[in-house]
């Protein structure tokens, strides 16, 4: 199954026949890809399609539980074979950010993965998870936790209220696994909110960054890319305001009846990802 309202005649809608040309796609990960260790799909074959077609690729993951090493680890056990720059993830973008914004660096308190603590301490920063004194701090950084506890929720609200700023690896409340949802980094950047008072500045998806990222890494533009992704208001909606063309899949969190009500609509909405490729 795949549809698009923009196909006037109603028939299947081909990618190698939008204009401008789609020359390139950015993927998201949980949901179009995998499903924790399960891949969705034969993804052999569909990145095979992707070769045959001749387009570039990268992922760009919201999910930073995991470093860019230990993500190609994982796709070459599902039987792809990617290049580190292709890889993208909402923790190395909010290191990148951290290290903009904090150019002297100095110690960040993180709520997160060693994926998100592992980019930060790269770029630079003294990475600090489980006591707040007696370190002076520029941040605090928050994303999924499978540790997290009151004492954390307690340390990163209290610094918060102090007046240090704190940003959030991305939105998502939840993400799929082949046991149904389980909560994500938008569920304690939630619980973190509540009791500071204060909303997170978000690096991931929907805001631009991943994306721009991903982009000037294939050399290419928003118009000639086509976002995948599984969640409508993280990644179709950051794909549509960032200017490129989007496919939603079905393989994840959103569903089609919340498809066909979001407007503007998707270029493509699909079971999965091979049936966008037709692989």
């Amino acid at each position: 199954m795949i549809s698009s309202s923009r196909t006037a005649s109603g028939g299947r809608p081909r990618l190698d026949k939008l204009e401008p040309p789609v020359q390139g796609l950015i993927l998201d990960g949980d949901g179009v890809l995998w499903r924790e260790s399960e891949p969705i799909g034969d993804l052999a074959a569909v990145f095979q399609a992707i070769s045959r077609m001749q387009l570039a690729v990268t992922i760009a993951t919201n999910n930073a539980m995991k470093t860019v090493d230990e993500y190609l680890v994982k796709l070459r056990g599902l039987g792809v074979a990617l290049e580190p720059w292709q890889i993208v993830t909402a923790g190395e973008a909010t290191a990148d950010t951290l290290a903009s914004e904090f150019p002297r660096r100095g110690s960040v308190f993180v709520v997160g993965e060693h994926g998100l603590r592992h980019a930060l301490r790269e770029c630079g920063f003294d990475v600090v998870v489980d006591s707040v004194l007696p370190h002076e701090y520029v941040a605090v950084v928050a994303g999924i936790d499978q540790d997290f506890s009151y004492a954390k929720l307690q340390s990163a609200s209290t610094l918060i209220r102090a007046g240090i700023p704190f940003y959030g690896t991305n939105p998502d409340p939840t993400f799929p696994t082949p046991h149904g949802l389980v909560p994500g980094a938008g569920a304690i950047l939630a619980a973190i909110a509540a009791a500071s008072g204060r909303q997170p500045a978000v690096v991931g998806k929907p805001s631009p960054l991943l994306f721009q990222i991903a982009a000037r890494r294939m050399k290419l533009g928003a118009e000639n890319l086509l976002v995948v992704g599984d969640r409508l208001e993280t990644d179709i909606a950051g794909g549509q305001a960032f200017g490129a063309r989007t496919a939603l899949v079905l393989s994840g969190v959103s569903t089609e009846e919340q498809a066909a009500a979001w407007r503007p609509p998707p270029t493509f909405v699909a079971s999965d990802l091979g049936d966008i490729l037709g692989a």
